[in-house]
């Protein structure tokens, strides 16, 4: 998605990105599956996390191009949502 990776020096496996004036900060568990099976088929109303971005059409291609699933929101939004390799959703939406 195009964040600035922060360094960290830390003895735990994650990855922190810069946003803006914000961070965001993943830690890895390698123990953790989702046992919830998310249908971007039929509902766009699973948990998930959404971010804001400035060109959904780009990030659409990008994902497409990476093999990734993509669902367009059901309520006419500009937004789509798709999956991290461990199956947690992702919604971007457009911010113009």
């Amino acid at each position: 998605m195009g964040l600035q990776r922060v360094d960290r020096n830390l003895n735990y496996p994650g990855a922190w990105y810069q946003i803006g004036d914000f961070q965001i900060h993943l830690i890895e568990d390698v123990n953790y599956r989702s046992n919830h099976q998310i249908d971007l088929i039929e509902s766009t109303r699973n948990p998930h996390i959404a971010l804001g971005i400035r060109d959904l059409e780009v990030a659409k291609q990008q994902l497409l191009a990476a093999n990734c699933v993509v669902k367009m929101s059901n309520s006419g939004r500009a937004a789509l949502f798709t999956q991290d390799p461990d199956g947690n959703e992702i919604e971007l939406t457009w911010i113009g």
